[in-house]
């Protein structure tokens, strides 16, 4: 069985499907200079709408990139705290729009006082 909303995939191979922020924080810890140097983490779809990667930068932390095409969004950041990666990646892919994830609702309340 695929992921239900996103999978993150290492360069050597390994991957997580609808991977929590812990999660992330462990597959971006284990990324190195040499043979696993960069991560995606996109929906598990043919044609995917957004995405983003982590890579190892040589001057030392990390290059994050997070594009998404439906909202005309591209970032580029680099970044050393591996926590603070995996929690903004945890936020942002949140507010993405996943086929098949129930849509967000929100109530209008009318104010009768």
């Amino acid at each position: 069985m695929g992921a239900a909303y996103y999978r993150a995939e290492s360069e050597n191979g390994h991957h997580i499907d609808d991977p929590s922020e812990d999660a992330l924080f462990m597959l971006i810890e284990d990324l190195n200079d040499s043979d696993n140097t960069f991560a995606v983490i996109q929906p598990d779809d043919d044609d995917p709408a957004w995405f983003t990667s982590v890579a190892v930068v040589d001057e030392g932390g990390y290059e994050v990139v997070r594009r998404d095409t439906t909202r005309r969004e591209h970032d580029v950041v680099t970044e050393t705290s591996i926590d603070r990666i995996a929690r903004d990646l945890t936020i942002w892919m949140a507010a993405r729009d996943i086929p098949g994830r129930p849509t967000q609702h929100t109530s209008k309340f009318k104010n009768t006082a």
